[in-house]
Protein backbone atom coordinates (compact mmCIF):
# COMPACT_ATOMS: atom_id res chain seq x y z
CA UNK A 1 0.00 0.00 0.00
CA UNK A 2 1.14 3.52 -0.74
CA UNK A 3 0.57 6.08 1.97
CA UNK A 4 2.52 9.11 3.14
CA UNK A 5 3.40 9.53 6.83
CA UNK A 6 1.06 12.52 7.03
CA UNK A 7 -1.90 10.53 5.71
CA UNK A 8 -1.01 7.62 7.97
CA UNK A 9 -1.14 9.99 10.92
CA UNK A 10 -4.55 11.29 9.97
CA UNK A 11 -5.90 7.80 9.46
CA UNK A 12 -4.68 6.88 12.94
CA UNK A 13 -6.09 10.02 14.52
CA UNK A 14 -9.56 8.55 14.88
CA UNK A 15 -8.46 5.06 15.88
CA UNK A 16 -8.76 3.72 19.41
CA UNK A 17 -6.14 5.59 21.43
CA UNK A 18 -4.62 2.76 23.41
CA UNK A 19 -1.28 2.99 25.14
CA UNK A 20 0.27 1.05 22.22
CA UNK A 21 -1.30 2.87 19.25
CA UNK A 22 0.82 5.31 17.30
CA UNK A 23 -0.74 8.74 17.63
CA UNK A 24 -0.22 11.92 15.60
CA UNK A 25 -0.21 15.18 17.53
CA UNK A 26 0.50 18.90 17.45
CA UNK A 27 1.90 20.17 20.76
CA UNK A 28 2.24 23.93 21.38
CA UNK A 29 4.75 25.21 23.92
CA UNK A 30 1.88 27.16 25.49
CA UNK A 31 -1.77 27.63 24.61
CA UNK A 32 -2.09 31.15 26.04
CA UNK A 33 0.76 33.65 25.65
CA UNK A 34 0.65 37.01 27.40
CA UNK A 35 3.53 39.03 25.97
CA UNK A 36 4.35 42.18 24.03
CA UNK A 37 5.60 40.08 21.10
CA UNK A 38 3.91 36.69 21.50
CA UNK A 39 5.40 33.60 19.84
CA UNK A 40 4.66 29.91 20.25
CA UNK A 41 6.67 26.84 19.19
CA UNK A 42 4.79 23.76 18.01
CA UNK A 43 6.16 20.21 17.96
CA UNK A 44 4.58 17.75 15.52
CA UNK A 45 5.14 14.01 15.61
CA UNK A 46 3.68 10.51 15.47
CA UNK A 47 4.48 8.56 18.61
CA UNK A 48 3.66 5.43 20.54
CA UNK A 49 3.57 7.31 23.84
CA UNK A 50 1.37 10.41 23.82
CA UNK A 51 3.53 13.54 23.35
CA UNK A 52 6.68 11.38 23.56
CA UNK A 53 9.25 11.84 20.79
CA UNK A 54 9.80 8.16 20.03
CA UNK A 55 8.78 7.27 16.46
CA UNK A 56 8.66 9.56 13.39
CA UNK A 57 8.04 13.24 12.64
CA UNK A 58 4.75 14.53 11.32
CA UNK A 59 5.26 16.07 7.90
CA UNK A 60 4.49 19.79 7.89
CA UNK A 61 3.12 20.02 4.35
CA UNK A 62 -0.63 20.50 4.56
CA UNK A 63 -0.62 22.24 7.95
CA UNK A 64 -2.45 25.58 7.90
CA UNK A 65 -2.36 28.34 10.51
CA UNK A 66 -5.38 30.64 10.68
CA UNK A 67 -5.22 33.92 12.56
CA UNK A 68 -8.00 35.63 14.53
CA UNK A 69 -8.82 37.78 11.48
CA UNK A 70 -9.24 34.71 9.25
CA UNK A 71 -5.97 35.34 7.39
CA UNK A 72 -3.42 32.58 6.84
CA UNK A 73 -0.23 32.84 8.90
CA UNK A 74 3.12 31.47 7.75
CA UNK A 75 5.05 29.11 9.99
CA UNK A 76 8.53 30.28 10.93
CA UNK A 77 11.78 28.33 11.47
CA UNK A 78 10.21 25.08 10.29
CA UNK A 79 12.33 21.95 10.49
CA UNK A 80 11.86 18.20 10.32
CA UNK A 81 14.24 15.95 12.20
CA UNK A 82 14.50 12.20 12.64
CA UNK A 83 11.83 11.93 15.33
CA UNK A 84 9.84 15.17 15.22
CA UNK A 85 9.04 18.32 13.29
CA UNK A 86 8.75 21.76 14.82
CA UNK A 87 7.93 25.32 13.81
CA UNK A 88 7.33 28.73 15.34
CA UNK A 89 4.23 30.92 15.03
CA UNK A 90 4.49 34.67 15.39
CA UNK A 91 1.17 35.89 16.75
CA UNK A 92 1.21 39.44 15.45
CA UNK A 93 -2.45 40.10 16.25
CA UNK A 94 -4.21 39.47 19.57
CA UNK A 95 -6.70 36.63 19.67
CA UNK A 96 -6.94 32.91 18.95
CA UNK A 97 -5.07 31.04 16.21
CA UNK A 98 -5.96 27.61 14.80
CA UNK A 99 -3.21 25.24 13.66
CA UNK A 100 -4.73 22.38 11.67
CA UNK A 101 -4.01 19.47 9.36
CA UNK A 102 -7.14 18.48 7.43
CA UNK A 103 -7.27 15.77 4.80
CA UNK A 104 -9.39 13.17 3.04
CA UNK A 105 -7.88 9.73 2.51
CA UNK A 106 -9.21 6.90 0.40
CA UNK A 107 -9.01 3.16 1.05
CA UNK A 108 -9.80 0.84 -1.84
CA UNK A 109 -9.77 -2.90 -2.46
CA UNK A 110 -10.56 -4.87 -5.60
CA UNK A 111 -9.79 -8.14 -7.35
CA UNK A 112 -7.48 -8.60 -10.30
CA UNK A 113 -6.94 -12.08 -11.75
CA UNK A 114 -8.39 -13.56 -8.58
CA UNK A 115 -5.95 -11.68 -6.33
CA UNK A 116 -7.08 -9.03 -3.81
CA UNK A 117 -5.44 -5.66 -4.40
CA UNK A 118 -5.46 -2.76 -1.91
CA UNK A 119 -4.53 0.90 -2.13
CA UNK A 120 -4.62 3.80 0.31
CA UNK A 121 -3.83 7.44 -0.38
CA UNK A 122 -5.09 10.89 -1.26
CA UNK A 123 -8.32 11.42 -3.19
CA UNK A 124 -6.48 13.12 -6.04
CA UNK A 125 -4.23 10.08 -6.59
CA UNK A 126 -7.00 7.50 -6.73
CA UNK A 127 -7.70 7.61 -10.48
CA UNK A 128 -4.07 6.82 -11.28
CA UNK A 129 -3.88 3.89 -8.85
CA UNK A 130 -7.31 2.24 -8.73
CA UNK A 131 -8.97 0.84 -11.90
CA UNK A 132 -12.41 2.48 -12.25
CA UNK A 133 -14.09 -0.73 -13.45
CA UNK A 134 -12.25 -3.16 -11.19
CA UNK A 135 -14.00 -6.32 -10.02
CA UNK A 136 -15.48 -6.21 -6.50
CA UNK A 137 -14.27 -2.65 -5.99
CA UNK A 138 -14.83 -1.38 -2.45
CA UNK A 139 -14.00 2.24 -1.55
CA UNK A 140 -14.01 3.98 1.83
CA UNK A 141 -13.22 7.64 2.50
CA UNK A 142 -12.00 9.20 5.74
CA UNK A 143 -12.22 12.90 6.51
CA UNK A 144 -9.65 13.69 9.22
CA UNK A 145 -8.94 16.80 11.27
CA UNK A 146 -5.91 17.21 13.54
CA UNK A 147 -5.56 20.59 15.26
CA UNK A 148 -4.62 22.75 18.22
CA UNK A 149 -5.40 26.30 19.32
CA UNK A 150 -3.19 29.05 20.74
CA UNK A 151 -4.09 32.56 21.88
CA UNK A 152 -2.12 35.79 22.11
CA UNK A 153 -3.04 38.13 25.01
CA UNK A 154 -6.74 37.31 24.74
CA UNK A 155 -9.09 34.62 23.47
CA UNK A 156 -11.80 34.97 20.84
CA UNK A 157 -14.09 32.72 18.83
CA UNK A 158 -13.48 33.59 15.16
CA UNK A 159 -11.38 30.52 14.25
CA UNK A 160 -14.14 28.20 15.46
CA UNK A 161 -16.49 29.15 12.63
CA UNK A 162 -17.45 25.72 11.24
CA UNK A 163 -16.59 24.68 7.71
CA UNK A 164 -19.41 22.12 7.56
CA UNK A 165 -17.09 19.20 6.77
CA UNK A 166 -16.30 16.36 9.17
CA UNK A 167 -16.15 16.55 12.96
CA UNK A 168 -15.54 20.04 14.30
CA UNK A 169 -15.26 21.50 17.80
CA UNK A 170 -17.32 24.66 18.30
CA UNK A 171 -16.75 25.24 22.01
CA UNK A 172 -18.94 27.05 24.49
CA UNK A 173 -15.97 27.13 26.86
CA UNK A 174 -12.88 28.28 24.97
CA UNK A 175 -10.20 25.53 24.95
CA UNK A 176 -7.54 28.11 25.89
CA UNK A 177 -9.55 29.15 28.94
CA UNK A 178 -9.99 25.83 30.75
CA UNK A 179 -8.86 25.35 34.34
CA UNK A 180 -8.60 22.23 36.44
CA UNK A 181 -11.70 21.56 38.53
CA UNK A 182 -13.87 24.08 36.67
CA UNK A 183 -16.78 23.06 34.48
CA UNK A 184 -16.30 23.31 30.73
CA UNK A 185 -18.90 22.92 27.97
CA UNK A 186 -18.11 21.87 24.41
CA UNK A 187 -20.20 21.43 21.30
CA UNK A 188 -19.32 19.11 18.43
CA UNK A 189 -20.66 19.19 14.88
CA UNK A 190 -20.61 16.61 12.10
CA UNK A 191 -20.88 18.19 8.65
CA UNK A 192 -22.23 21.34 10.28
CA UNK A 193 -25.00 19.63 12.27
CA UNK A 194 -25.08 18.79 16.01
CA UNK A 195 -23.09 15.61 16.66
CA UNK A 196 -25.61 13.85 18.89
CA UNK A 197 -24.35 11.01 21.10
CA UNK A 198 -20.79 11.38 19.83
CA UNK A 199 -18.26 9.58 22.03
CA UNK A 200 -14.89 11.23 22.55
CA UNK A 201 -11.98 10.94 24.94
CA UNK A 202 -9.36 13.12 26.59
CA UNK A 203 -5.97 11.60 27.34
CA UNK A 204 -3.46 13.53 29.46
CA UNK A 205 0.20 13.60 28.53
CA UNK A 206 2.80 11.95 30.73
CA UNK A 207 1.56 8.38 30.25
CA UNK A 208 5.11 6.99 30.46
CA UNK A 209 5.48 8.40 33.97
CA UNK A 210 2.06 7.34 35.25
CA UNK A 211 2.04 3.83 33.86
CA UNK A 212 -1.69 4.15 33.12
CA UNK A 213 -3.45 5.80 30.19
CA UNK A 214 -5.69 8.00 32.35
CA UNK A 215 -8.29 8.31 29.59
CA UNK A 216 -11.44 10.32 30.31
CA UNK A 217 -14.38 9.11 28.21
CA UNK A 218 -17.31 11.39 27.48
CA UNK A 219 -20.26 11.66 25.12
CA UNK A 220 -22.39 14.48 23.74
CA UNK A 221 -26.14 14.91 24.27
CA UNK A 222 -28.83 15.28 21.61
CA UNK A 223 -27.63 18.84 20.91
CA UNK A 224 -24.05 17.72 20.39
CA UNK A 225 -23.00 19.27 23.72
CA UNK A 226 -21.34 17.98 26.86
CA UNK A 227 -20.22 19.51 30.16
CA UNK A 228 -17.34 18.11 32.18
CA UNK A 229 -14.60 18.86 34.70
CA UNK A 230 -10.96 17.84 34.35
CA UNK A 231 -9.32 17.35 37.75
CA UNK A 232 -5.66 17.84 36.81
CA UNK A 233 -3.91 20.53 34.73
CA UNK A 234 -1.78 19.61 31.73
CA UNK A 235 -1.83 18.98 28.00
CA UNK A 236 -4.58 16.65 26.78
CA UNK A 237 -5.34 14.95 23.48
CA UNK A 238 -9.00 15.03 22.44
CA UNK A 239 -10.01 12.29 20.01
CA UNK A 240 -13.21 11.09 18.37
CA UNK A 241 -14.41 9.26 15.27
CA UNK A 242 -17.72 8.49 13.63
CA UNK A 243 -18.87 5.91 12.91
CA UNK A 244 -16.51 3.47 14.57
CA UNK A 245 -14.94 0.92 12.24
CA UNK A 246 -16.82 -2.38 12.24
CA UNK A 247 -15.05 -5.22 13.99
CA UNK A 248 -13.51 -7.87 11.75
CA UNK A 249 -15.54 -11.07 11.57
CA UNK A 250 -13.94 -14.48 12.25
CA UNK A 251 -12.30 -15.79 9.10
CA UNK A 252 -12.66 -12.45 7.30
CA UNK A 253 -9.44 -10.59 6.45
CA UNK A 254 -8.95 -7.10 7.83
CA UNK A 255 -9.09 -4.29 5.32
CA UNK A 256 -11.37 -1.71 3.69
CA UNK A 257 -14.36 -4.07 3.75
CA UNK A 258 -14.66 -3.51 7.49
CA UNK A 259 -14.76 0.26 6.96
CA UNK A 260 -17.95 2.24 6.33
CA UNK A 261 -18.23 4.12 3.02
CA UNK A 262 -17.30 7.31 4.89
CA UNK A 263 -15.65 7.89 8.24
CA UNK A 264 -14.78 11.14 10.00
CA UNK A 265 -12.12 11.54 12.68
CA UNK A 266 -11.02 14.33 14.99
CA UNK A 267 -8.03 14.91 17.26
CA UNK A 268 -6.86 18.07 19.01
CA UNK A 269 -4.39 19.09 21.70
CA UNK A 270 -5.76 21.33 24.44
CA UNK A 271 -4.21 22.67 27.63
CA UNK A 272 -5.92 22.66 31.00
CA UNK A 273 -4.43 25.37 33.23
CA UNK A 274 -4.04 25.17 37.01
CA UNK A 275 -6.46 27.04 39.25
Amino acid sequence: MKLSKTLTALALAGAAFSAQAHKPWLLPSSSLVDAKEPWVTVDAAISEGLFDIDHVPLKLDGITITGPDGAKVDMQNALTGRLRSSFDVKMAKPGTYKIALVSQTVMASWKANGEVKRWRGAEGDMAANVPAGADELSVSRTNSRLETFVSANKTDEAVFKPTGVGIELVPVTHPNDMRAGEQATWRFLIDGKPAANLAFSLIPGGVRYRGTLGEIRLSTDAKGETSFRIPEPGMYLVSSSWPAAAAAQPGQPAGPRQMPPRRVTYAATVEVLPQ
